[in-house]
């Protein structure tokens, strides 16, 4: 699986690079800035996901996010921007733009697995009782109880928005995004990764029905849950 990682600071494309690997086995490639990245691109590479830094000489990483976008093979490409810059405008713009994500440096690999987990389907249920060592019963028990976090999530996140609490909001986020990625629902993992980083309302309502509706159907695959 390739990955794309683009940024005109060869230390922190070294460290980008570094990261993603230690989260699996990918093909990792790289760009130095935004137009070299629009060249591999036009040239016909085609990642899996790319992860670009905002703010680059002679293509930003908006600009190019732009193109990708605009362009008919590779409009859906999955695009991360990364940046030191964790202010509502920014997040805003990357948000409405069609950014996949947004991860706010210092890097920390808890930022980059959930989007790397994406590119692959959810776990199923045995697989994810498996790798945890429990039976069926013990993990079903395991998704009645984050989705009661999950619904209790809503209100005391709305609570701390309205309070300006963002690091109760980004606590609470990681603590279900955690618990989604142990439970093997990688797109809901990947949702509420994206809220943590841009913790506006409308993206982490988005992102906790995800979460709700990816435990539903892996508690529906369950079958009933014990008494």
């Amino acid at each position: 699986m390739k990955v794309l990682v683009v940024d005109d600071d060869v230390v922190s494309r070294m460290m980008l690079m570094h990261l993603v690997d230690s989260c699996g086995r990918y093909e990792i490639l790289e760009a130095e800035d935004g137009a070299d990245a629009w060249r591999q691109l036009e040239g016909g590479l085609r990642p899996a996901i790319v992860f670009c830094d905002l703010r680059m000489p002679h293509l930003s990483g908006t600009e190019l996010l732009a193109r990708v976008r605009a362009h008919p093979a590779l409009a859906q490409l999955p695009f991360v921007l990364v940046s030191a810059a964790n202010d509502a405008a920014t997040m805003g713009e990357a948000e409405a733009l069609g950014a996949t994500g947004y991860v706010v440096k210092p890097f920390r690999v808890e930022g980059l697995r959930p989007h790397l987990m994406a590119l692959e389907s959810d776990e199923a249920p045995a697989a994810s009782a498996q790798r945890l060592g429990i039976d069926a019963a013990r993990l079903a028990l395991y998704l009645g109880g984050l989705e009661r976090q999950l619904l209790e999530a809503a209100g005391a996140i709305d609570t701390a928005l309205a309070a300006g609490d963002t690091a109760a909001v980004s606590e609470r986020l990681r603590r279900l995004r955690e618990g989604c990625a142990t439970l093997g629902l990688r797109s809901a993992a990947t949702a509420l990764a994206r809220a943590e980083a841009v913790p506006q309302a409308s993206i982490i309502s988005r992102a906790l029905d995800a979460a709700r509706e990816a435990v539903a159907a892996q508690a529906a695959l369950l079958g009933p849950r014990p008494d």
